[in-house]
């Protein structure tokens, strides 16, 4: 009886033992941090980036500019996926401009696509209305709403 005793001891220390050692390297994956929006979206960074290009266009804004800062950072000896697109549109920016002629400092509005330490592509932005409520514009206000729509479902289409 001792030793049946011993022997289901052994086994069910055992078994807890691999589970322990097995959960040991598995690595969790925790949420992408930093401030605004930060969404884990399918496909590399060039797929995220292009994708959104397109739904950029299809809705009337345009890509303003882009900094390549994987490209900078090798100079450094870095190795980084990362690449920021500038969104914005005349049409929207003539509003935003007549109203608060301030609004240059937020728009267009910045939108950085990079590979997480995970390897998971990530697009990240500050919603229109976080970065425009400090003008303390009605007109200003309604525009960044607008906007945080725009870009909660291009960047929802892209997530997984």
């Amino acid at each position: 009886m001792k030793s049946a005793t011993r022997l289901s001891t052994r086994i069910i220390l055992s078994i807890v033992l691999a589970a322990v050692l097995g959960f040991a390297g598995t690595v969790i994956a925790a949420p992408p941090a930093g401030p605004g929006v930060q969404v884990v979206v399918k496909g590399s960074v060039d797929d995220a980036i292009t994708h959104l290009r397109k739904m950029v266009a299809d809705s009337g804004m345009m890509v303003m500019g882009e900094l390549h800062q994987g490209k900078v950072m090798s100079m450094t000896g870095l190795k980084l996926q990362s690449e920021t697109i500038f969104i914005g549109s005349p049409t929207i920016g003539k509003d935003l401009f007549s109203a608060q002629p301030g609004v240059g400092l937020v728009v267009p509005i910045r939108v950085n696509v990079y590979a997480d330490a995970q390897g998971q592509t990530v697009v990240s932005y500050t919603p229109p209305t976080q970065q425009l409520s400090a003008f303390h514009d009605p007109k200003v206000d309604t525009i960044a709403t607008m906007l945080d729509d725009s870009f909660q479902k291009m960047v929802g289409m892209l997530a997984k």
